[in-house]
């Protein structure tokens, strides 16, 4: 077992974070033996239980004041539990700075499905920043809600302050930004983003789909793909006003691969509904059509059944483990091949399987970043 720790700090403990976690203590305990689902059991000689959390942040009443070992169980989270028994970490959830992390919609809806908003004291930013510095965290991961733009930038400005790498895993464009990008580049500060792809999900398999039509000659005329889900990530994103940088970065990472231009009336990609018995289920429904040799028409139809949260944390925890080897190294600024990798919208696009070369490559020293 290696006595390098990876100290993480969390913003937002959700379901992403609740399952994150889990996976931090499920492979503890498997180690080696029977390391099965994931992409990379070593990582510049970390494991995934080196990863220890050392800070916290959330807005919910449920989960602020709590330790996180009971936050990340505590309603609305509904993602499913495949490690019971975490220990105690002694670090209690603080209360983040509200901002745009609370949509006015989810009054309207069961405590047990939405946000309850917490009356604690908020932490300004120079506290955030105090914390992550006194905890020793090298690494923050944000899982913010969709359309938290301002919520997003305050832990990517608090990690600018304390020096602590940043992993955007929402589409709040950061890492992609020009101008953020410098900022992470000039200080030093190695950052992976933005809007975490799933190990398998919506977007990597309509990626695969789409460059497999590409590779074999056919002309892809329209696509969609529509996503429904329970939690409270699909809840939130009825506000349809919160969607804009959500829908570009999954439209995006689709039209990317695609070497000519398409009608927007002839690709759709993004949420569809929210359907609460689902819980932390996404359905995705993918569909395209194009055209073959002698422009005969044909079409793939495909169903997808996930538990979108696990899904995530299989991508999150090869990110957080590249971010801190970048920082073992001196690198600062945007890390491109796990971007491209585990990203939706990262600074560069690159088919998935240079993404996964490059990454190779960055683990094993070729590549700088």
């Amino acid at each position: 077992m290696s006595d390098r720790k990876i100290k993480v700090a969390i913003a937002g403990v959700g379901n992403c974070a609740s399952a994150l976690i889990q996976g931090i203590y499920y492979y503890k305990e498997k180690q080696s033996i029977e390391a099965s689902g994931l992409m990379h059991e070593d990582i510049g000689g970390y494991k995934p239980w080196d990863i220890e959390i050392v800070a916290a942040w959330d807005i919910d009443e449920r989960k602020v004041g709590y330790d996180v070992s009971e936050a990340i169980f505590n309603p609305p989270n509904c993602t499913a539990i495949f490690q019971r028994d975490i220990p105690k970490t002694g670090v209690k959830v603080r209360k983040g700075k509200v901002l745009d992390g609370f949509p006015e919609h989810m009054k309207n809806y069961p405590p047990e499905n939405a946000f309850v908003l917490s009356d604690a004291r908020e932490d300004s930013v120079d506290t955030v920043a105090k914390v992550l510095i006194e905890s020793g965290a090298d690494v923050l991961i944000n899982y913010v809600p969709v359309g938290a733009e301002q919520a997003a930038r305050y832990y990517a400005e608090a990690c600018l302050k304390a020096g602590v790498a940043f992993i955007n895993c929402m589409p709040t464009f950061i890492v992609s930004d020009d101008e953020w990008a410098k900022k992470f580049e000039s200080e030093g500060i190695p950052a992976v983003g933005d809007d975490i792809k799933s190990q398998v999900g919506a977007t990597i398999t309509h990626r695969v789909l789409t460059q497999l039509l590409l590779d074999r000659g056919v002309k892809i005329d329209r696509t969609y793909q529509l996503n429904v889900g329970g939690n409270t990530d699909f809840l939130n994103m009825l506000e349809r006003s919160r969607l804009a940088t959500k829908k570009k970065s999954k439209t995006e990472a689709v039209s990317s691969l695609i070497p000519y231009g398409m009608d927007s009336r002839n690709i759709h990609i993004g949420p569809s509904d929210y359907v609460p018995w689902l819980k932390d289920r996404k359905i995705a429904f993918i569909r395209l059509e194009g055209r073959l040799f002698g422009d005969v028409p044909m079409h793939i139809e495909l169903r997808l059944d996930v538990e979108d949260s696990p899904n995530s944390a299989g991508v999150a925890i090869d990110a957080i483990r590249c971010a801190k080897l970048a920082q073992d190294r001196g690198i600062g600024g945007p890390l491109y091949s796990i971007s491209a990798y585990t990203m939706k919208h990262p600074p560069i696009q690159y088919k998935d399987w240079q993404a996964r070369e490059m990454v190779e490559e960055f683990i094993a020293g070729i590549r700088e970043r």
